[in-house]
């Protein structure tokens, strides 16, 4: 009767309690060695058909393929999210005294899975067991052998870390097998802790509830879970190397693309720092510009480091981003949150790049840069002198351009004092509103009388119609308006023209 029960059991892809068919005066342990010399289950047993449990229960293995499955496509429900600092596997589902591990992992071996039935140590036989029912998924055939030993958890994502751009976007993925670190078999079964995988089997197959209710760790229901596990952390680390494959090339390209951008505006700020030592000896004017090309220029090529080596780092530990190419300035508060965010060395880079780009000098700026660079494995590109000649050729061709065809007196001014100060140091300049007065009178001695003195009522004018327009007011009465285009017109119509004629003259010279 046993036998038949059993071998019904296991064909229709169910689990049973001996117990539930065997005399009320049978004891577990009893039931064991009745089960061991029962024929359809040691059949069973030797083709990886069946498994027992406890003293006295028998499990199909389709019917534990059948709770796998519907685990398996419900593993985001686990709640598993990889440490962005770190890259290790967390269960957010977890209070702390679960994110260690469960325990009862290593009190669970020989689950069945090699042909061997666990027993428990409890004598007490407790209520009749009945005949148990299938999942819904019965679908032929035994487990796969990759479940059959615990010890053999498959956890084969392993990457190298990245120290230049070729490695570390290739996102290689050394399968190991049973050669895999117990140190990384340990991390990846923590996140699958025996008491969350109870809730989620219960969850799909609540008639086992009956089988639980116990601290035992050799109750059934607790062992079915711990021979779960491995299957679950094998399935999961394959679904995460997929990703992390997957991810290799949106890195590479992720990097190769932020390579071209920093080439490009690194070879542009290097050739306005130059401008930077015509002022050494006027500390007040080297302040502001320092401090003016830190915030023009530094800050949109920290946030594009910063945004992409966090979304680098993210792929790297298999998260998913966005392949946004928005171009988002920062704040310091989010600069710090992503800098903090990133592996521990290439952390304090980003950290010391900021509070350069927060600092007064630009080459220290320049330094930080070019050690967060040399960190991520991208390269930091000198401006020599046959790219700096060719530069500044474009520059100036542009920027000829720019003050021949600009109509506005106020945006005027800044452009025509830098292409002045372009001929007259062969330097390309950004200088703010601050620093124009400066920058002109560094430029006495370099330009003609009769430019100079147009320079200089052009830049006095503005200087008043700007003041005027800060002081307008809507009042009728008020005659700044008046003032205001006088000023206005006086710029446009006299000074302009003559200023262009000059400048525009001596640069075809």
């Amino acid at each position: 009767m046993l036998d038949t029960a059993v071998g019904d059991a296991i064909e229709n892809g169910h689990w049973i309690d001996s117990l539930s068919v065997l005399p009320s005066y049978i004891s577990g342990p009893d039931a064991t060695k009745i089960l061991s010399i029962c024929p359809s289950l040691q059949k069973a047993i030797k083709s990886s058909k069946a498994v027992v449990f406890g003293e006295s229960c028998v499990f199909s293995n389709m019917f534990i393929k059948g709770i796998f499955d519907r685990l398996e496509k419900d593993m985001d429900s686990f709640g598993i999210r990889l440490s962005v600092g770190q890259g290790r596997p967390v269960n957010t589902n977890l209070g702390s005294e679960h994110k260690t591990g469960s325990g009862q992992h290593s009190d669970t071996k020989d689950l069945g899975g090699n042909g061997t039935s666990s027993t428990g140590a409890s004598s007490d036989r407790g209520s009749k067991k009945k005949r148990g029912k299938g999942t819904g998924s019965t679908k032929g055939g035994s487990l796969e052998k990759d479940d059959d030993n615990e010890e053999s958890i498959p956890v084969k994502g392993k990457k190298s870390h990245r120290k230049n751009k070729d490695a570390g976007a290739s996102g290689d993925i050394k399968h190991g097998g049973k050669k895999t670190s117990e140190k990384m078999i340990e991390e990846n079964a923590n996140i699958f802790p025996d008491e969350l995988i109870e809730e989620k089997v219960l969850a799909v197959a609540p008639e086992l509830e009956e089988l639980g209710g116990s601290d035992d760790s050799n109750a059934p229901l607790k062992l079915l879970s711990s021979h779960l596990r491995p299957m679950l952390v094998d399935s999961w680390a394959k679904k995460r190397n997929t990703m992390l494959s997957g991810n290799a090339e949106r890195r590479r390209r992720l990097l190769d693309n932020l390579q071209k951008q920093i080439d490009e505006a690194v070879l542009e700020i290097q050739l306005y720092e130059k401008a930077l030592d015509v002022f050494e000896e006027d500390p007040t004017t080297s302040g502001i510009l320092h401090k003016h090309l830190l915030r023009s220029m530094g800050t949109p090529i920290v946030d594009k480091v910063l945004i992409t080596l966090d979304k680098d780092n993210k792929l790297k530990n298999g998260m998913e981003v966005e392949d946004s190419e928005d171009h988002v300035q920062l704040s310091t508060a989010d600069r710090s949150s992503l800098a903090k965010d990133l592996p521990s060395a290439l952390s304090l880079k980003a950290q010391a790049l900021i509070e350069a780009l927060e600092g007064k000098r630009f080459d220290s700026f320049m330094d930080a840069l070019r050690d967060i660079l040399e960190e991520s494995g991208l390269t930091f590109k000198k401006l020599d002198k046959r790219l700096e000649r060719t530069m500044l050729h474009s520059y100036r061709k542009d920027l000829t351009a720019q003050v021949s065809s600009e109509n506005d007196p106020v945006a005027f001014l800044p452009k025509v004092v830098a292409l002045l100060f372009l001929q007259a140091y062969n330097k390309a300049i950004q200088a703010p509103g601050r620093a124009v007065g400066a920058v002109i009178t560094l430029l006495k001695d370099k330009l003609p009388a009769a430019t100079y003195k147009v320079l200089t009522d052009y830049h006095s004018t503005t200087v008043k119609l700007l003041a005027l327009q800060a002081a307008a007011t809507d009042d009728e009465e008020d005659c700044t308006s008046d003032r205001m285009r006088e000023r206005k017109e006086d710029l446009e119509e006299r000074l302009m023209p003559e200023l262009k004629s000059l400048v525009l003259g001596t640069n075809k010279e």
